[in-house]
């Protein structure tokens, strides 16, 4: 299927809105916040369950801009096609590691926290508590708040998947 732009209530195409990247304070406070990331990104927390969990929370948000930005830096990782597809359906897959497992339903339930979700559910916690430790669980934590933020931050701004190429977020915050 040919993709399709966003289009308004009178079916218009939507531009970004707001370019982050183009505005000083924008840019000084995503500046920060790739530092936050920073200290996430040179965890222990594996890279590919980092990326794994910001793409699932992004699927949930309907952030383009960051399910593009994570799919394609998986991929430059070495993250194989047959996961990034089944990632939405995590469950239903075999394709993951119980780790994973684990990693992607505290995404899912930090994440759907407006949906009326009572929060982390006590099952949920205690597989994280059985498969990572405490620096691992403190940056997955921090990985779920963050991508939830980056995806407010995108989705407000329109900021539409397709263009992203590996290392460009990396390089525009330089």
């Amino acid at each position: 299927m040919p993709d399709r732009p966003d289009t308004t209530s009178e079916d218009t195409p939507m531009d970004t809105r707001f370019d982050m990247f183009g505005n000083e304070l924008a840019l000084r406070f995503a500046k920060r916040f790739a530092n936050a990331g920073q200290v996430i990104h040179s965890s222990t927390l594996p890279k590919s369950t980092q990326e794994l969990v910001s793409l699932r929370a992004s699927q949930i948000n309907g952030c383009g801009w960051c399910i593009d930005m994570h799919t394609k830096e998986a991929t430059a990782d070495g993250e194989s096609p047959v996961r990034l597809n089944l990632v939405a359906a995590w469950r239903e897959a075999t394709v993951f590691t119980e780790a994973e497992q684990a990693a992607l339903a505290l995404a899912e339930e930090g994440t759907r926290l407006a949906d009326a979700h009572p929060g982390v559910s006590d099952e949920t916690w205690a597989q994280v508590r059985e498969h990572y430790d405490d620096d691992q669980i403190a940056a997955l934590v921090a990985l779920v708040a963050l991508i939830n933020a980056a995806n407010r931050l995108a989705v407000i701004a329109h900021q539409r998947g397709g263009s992203y190429e590996p290392g460009m977020f990396a390089a525009a915050l330089a």
